[in-house]
């Protein structure tokens, strides 16, 4: 069934909104990118550790509370021997980043880090123009969105109406192009901060977030 000018408007003015709401959610949320971090254990901490590590002095074995002070901490001027291999030795975090932050999940618990300050400085402008980009990608899709209300609501005129819908889809298409642009250089930045981003951050594994999309 062919569907009448009005209802093409409207369904029009539907799509538009549903993406501008979806643009706005993943632009403030940290959920581009996610994956595992690889970190080392602390030592004898772990349930395998208790079992595999060995405290020793320079001159004599003892046990774990001989060497360790009434606030459980472990004595610096002892030797610690374990004799875990491979990922035995890691823990494995979930993490979740964003333009704004990356986040860290470990045993329950929650911690998040400033992504624009995880990054090496030298892809910090190109992380700072895809934050920009992705801004302008909202207001040009915003634009459109209140172009197709005023082509829905106030246009009687059939070309008047045409011309207002040929705008707004000159405007929407461009603004496509504008957040496909800021993807890409947040991607760039991203893949870079992998390599060359501190070493208790960087990724064992990773993959696109539902925000990415």
């Amino acid at each position: 069934m062919e569907l009448s000018r009005r209802n093409r408007s409207l369904l029009s003015v539907i799509l538009n909104l549903l993406a501008l709401s979806f643009s706005v959610t993943a632009f403030f949320t940290s959920y581009w990118c996610e994956g595992t971090h690889k970190v080392v254990k602390p030592p004898c901490l772990s349930a395998v550790k208790k079992k595999n590590c060995q405290v020793l002095t320079i001159n004599s074995t003892t046990t774990n509370s001989d060497v360790t002070d009434v606030n459980g901490t472990m004595d610096q001027n002892v030797v610690h021997y374990n004799w875990e291999t491979g990922d035995d030795k890691y823990a494995f975090k979930y993490f979740h980043t964003g333009f704004w932050f990356s986040c860290e999940k470990h045993q329950g618990e929650e911690s998040c880090r400033s992504f624009i300050e995880l990054s090496p400085e030298s892809e910090k402008g190109v992380l700072w123009l895809s934050v920009i980009s992705e801004f302008l990608y909202i207001i040009l899709l915003s634009l459109g969105f209140l172009l197709m209300c005023l082509e829905l609501f106030t246009s009687s005129n059939f070309i008047d109406g045409l011309k207002i819908n040929a705008f707004a889809a000159v405007i929407t298409v461009l603004s496509g192009l504008l957040g496909m642009v800021a993807h890409m250089m947040y991607m760039t930045v991203f893949q870079v901060t992998v390599n060359l981003g501190p070493k208790d951050w960087r990724p064992q594994t990773w993959y696109y977030g539902w925000s990415f999309g």
